[in-house]
């Protein structure tokens, strides 16, 4: 169902990501980046396998995404048809389940809503400032509640999202950047879905390090079987729990809390790439495209303070300090309560602030 830009998977991503590279920096990734949670200071001999096999699955990625470099030019412009039509029917589905709303028991709303909320965190909390970004660790149920979260949300296993994620951020803006909004909104926001991949995104791919992805065995787990967890995440739990708790009709359950829900999810994550990097001010680095954008952060729970983000990607937060609407930074300081989220990575105030009136653009 989620579309793919190049090759017959699904493609999916939030708008910024952490810095990836050769080994995420620390600027960018924040002291201990690299190290997946609970993976220690590296890979376990025992694991030399699956570590073998990720870099064969990276291999199978630049060859499947890749073109032969004299039809780059192709490569750059050929349209994914599959993707242009899944995408239609499923926003004619999601347009259609509006009018059953009126219809629907008020239970199964809310339900709709809960699994929106859950999908998102699983974007969000888990593969964007816990996988991406390194930004604090999670103990194994964290980790496992939001790589099932991960799942409902149908945006790429972790390991492609998170990959994808680091080479928007490292190479914003340019051709390098999956979403680069430098080629429109649309283009940002659904449009590289329905293109085959710049040959710069893949070339840029193949130099990172994502090693502390594959030495993680929730992250391994949920990559090898991806697909039966979307089927029941994703589609069969949202789907049967209406039907079948409280009676809701099977029609209103699967238009409501699947396909409406999946519908806008993936709106609210792709905004982050369009209208967050094209509107709003840029109070911390006016020298970049990403902005602050108030909307993008009431649907996207707390990942709209985009200019905040891009300058201090390895803050756990995504947002400066102070009374801010980001229901995610809500549930890790939750989660960090309760002992599951270790090691909240800050920016401090001083820095914070040395930025703003060094390259801000005096909004805030």
């Amino acid at each position: 169902m989620t579309p793919e830009s190049s090759t017959e998977r699904p493609e999916g991503a939030i708008g910024a990501a952490v810095t990836p590279g050769l080994s995420p920096s620390p600027s960018m990734a924040g002291p201990g980046a690299g190290s997946g949670p609970g993976a220690g200071s590296g890979p376990a001999p025992e694991k030399a396998a699956f570590l073998r096999k990720g870099t064969e699955s990276l291999r199978e990625w630049t060859a499947l995404e890749g073109t032969q470099k004299g039809d780059s030019r192709k490569a750059r412009q050929g349209i994914v048809w599959r993707n242009v039509i899944l995408m239609a029917l499923l926003h004619f589905g999601a347009l259609y389940s509006l009018t059953l709303i009126p219809k629907a028991q008020l239970l199964t709303l809310l339900w709709a809503y809960l699994c929106f909320l859950l999908t998102a965190l699983g974007v969000t909390a888990g593969a964007h400032r816990l996988w991406s970004h390194r930004s604090y660790k999670a103990k194994l149920p964290l980790r496992i509640f939001l790589a099932a979260a991960n799942s409902m949300a149908f945006q790429n296993d972790i390991f492609e999202w998170s990959r994808d994620h680091r080479v928007h951020h490292k190479y914003s803006e340019t051709n390098a950047d999956p979403h680069n909004a430098q080629r429109g909104f649309f283009f940002a926001h659904i449009g590289w879905l329905f293109v085959r991949k710049h040959r710069e995104v893949i070339e840029k791919g193949r130099k990172l390090d994502l090693t502390d992805l594959l030495a993680d065995p929730v992250v391994r787990l949920q990559r090898k079987y991806y697909k039966t967890t979307v089927l029941l995440m994703c589609f069969a739990v949202p789907t049967l729990v209406p039907w079948y708790v409280w009676g809701e009709s099977i029609w209103n359950s699967y238009f409501l809390a699947f396909i409406l829900r999946y519908t806008i999810s993936l709106n609210v994550t792709w905004l982050v790439n369009s209208a967050a990097h094209m509107y709003g001010n840029r109070p911390f680095d006016k020298n970049i495209s990403p902005r602050e954008n108030p909307i993008v952060t009431l649907g996207a729970i707390g990942e709209g303070f985009h200019n905040y983000h891009h300058t201090f990607p390895f803050d756990y937060s995504a947002s400066e300090f102070g009374l801010k609407f980001n229901p995610t930074t809500w549930f890790i300081d939750s989660m960090s309560w309760l002992g599951l989220a270790t090691e909240l990575k800050r920016a401090p105030k001083q820095m914070i602030q040395a930025r703003k009136e060094r390259t801000g653009d005096g909004t805030a």
